[in-house]
């Protein structure tokens, strides 16, 4: 059943790579395969193509063991993106599986360059995304769900069970990365002005030091 339900999880990453091509955040591929060579020193938008590949380019088994969800956060994301996955380079397509202990949060985020879709594999979830309109946008979901996230909106999951969840998330890019809200804000290197701060969330000096302060590097 666990089988079952990692391969409906990858036909709808699938399925939204290749449903809407012309609004993916990548450029459209020129050549059959382009397997990322990371060693080359050549800077370009992507990676370069590598020149000897083998079929072990196009496989990555990373999703198919829980992540250790033992964080502040309470969940993890294990990527299966061109950074962890050379085969997916020029393909508009990436995966990833996000683990969840009981309460485990997914904060809210955004993806830059692609839309994301997940499928529940176990537990519960309350998900959510907001809209430029500041319409917030949520449901309850359990296994065998579907719910997606539109490109570039905030938005986040929560464990709501009392047990471990996880989902498989499917993404319309090969790199669609990732801004963390909170962690953009206050941890960002250099740290963004704490007077800035304050006045945009209308508190005092030490209420943003005292966040910072739990986001500083480690």
């Amino acid at each position: 059943m666990a089988r079952i339900h990692l391969y409906v999880a990858a036909a709808c990453a699938v399925a939204l790579a290749l449903a809407a091509p012309a609004l993916a955040g990548d450029p459209d591929m020129l050549q059959d395969v382009c397997v990322a060579d990371k060693a080359s020193p050549v800077k370009i938008n992507g990676f370069p193509c590598k020149a000897n590949i083998t079929a072990d380019d196009f496989v990555f088994t990373g999703l198919r063991n829980p992540g250790n969800t033992n964080n502040p956060a309470g969940s993890v994301v294990t990527a299966a993106n061109v950074d962890s996955f050379a085969g997916v380079n020029t393909l508009g397509v990436s995966m990833a599986r996000i683990d969840y202990a009981p309460g485990g949060q997914n904060p809210p985020h955004t993806h830059p360059r692609a839309t994301e879709i997940i499928f529940v594999l176990e537990g519960t979830l309350e998900v959510g995304f907001i809209t430029t309109a500041n319409v917030l946008f949520t449901k309850t979901i359990t296994k065998g769900d579907v719910f997606v996230f539109p490109r570039g909106l905030v938005h986040f999951q929560q464990n709501r069970g009392h047990g471990p969840a996880a989902v498989i998330a499917g993404f319309n890019s090969q790199l669609q990365g990732t801004q963390v809200i909170a962690m953009s804000l206050f941890g960002a290197t250099p740290p963004v002005d704490t007077d800035i701060l304050a006045k945009a969330f209308r508190t005092d000096y030490g209420v943003v030091d005292a966040i910072k302060a739990k986001f500083a590097p480690k």
